[in-house]
């Protein structure tokens, strides 16, 4: 009677194992990929010639004068080590550090310190925010189209256009760093 038991019990734990542990998981990755099929495969953006830029999901770093710039990593943007800097904004390196991102970014954009964002002296929790708020990037227009020799309505136009309104109105709204430089350098191109 004991053996019976263990049997079923063997035979129990298998069929489990395989359906929770490797059916239902190709299930659902399937469904997903028929679905879902851009944001299954990380939602990433490729060229045209299909090789990969980047993920709408995740930031980068962009430091030359003709792109808008994200807000501050405290990884510098490594993925494989998404972490906030877990100061708290009473902590005496965090201060240094927000009152050096606030010289430096009034320094280059050339804007009163009060008009300067907040997303754009903190890190993100994670490191990886790859949305700043249209302020932040409304802010960095005048040197966006300074550095590229574009008009300085069609940057703003292009800021306008890459807002991304919250989802049953929860929330604030942001701008996509990458795709909004992708669109600027679509524009770019096609400017004489």
């Amino acid at each position: 009677m004991m053996r019976a038991q263990l049997r079923l019990a063997v035979r129990l734990a298998l069929v489990t194992m395989l359906l929770f542990g490797g059916a239902y998981h190709l299930v659902v990755w399937a469904a997903a990929v028929i679905i879902f099929p851009r944001q299954a495969e990380g939602s990433l953006l490729r060229r045209v010639d299909g090789t990969v830029i980047g993920s709408r999901l995740i930031g980068q770093s962009f430091s030359r004068q003709g792109y808008f710039h994200p807000r501050p990593s405290a990884v510098a943007f490594d993925a494989a080590s998404s972490a906030g800097s877990n100061y708290g904004p009473s902590h005496p390196d965090h201060r240094r550090a927000v009152e050096a991102r606030l010289a430096a970014f009034v320094s280059l954009e050339g804007v009163d310190p009060r008009d300067v964002p907040s997303e754009m002296l903190t890190a993100s929790g994670a490191g990886l925010d790859p949305h700043i708020s249209p302020a932040g990037a409304l802010v960095q227009t005048a040197r966006v189209a300074s550095a590229r020799g574009l008009p300085l309505e069609r940057v703003r136009q292009l800021v306008r256009i890459h807002i991304e309104h919250p989802l049953f109105g929860v929330g604030r709204p942001v701008v996509n760093v990458l795709e909004l430089n992708l669109a600027l350098d679509a524009a770019d191109a096609r400017e004489p």
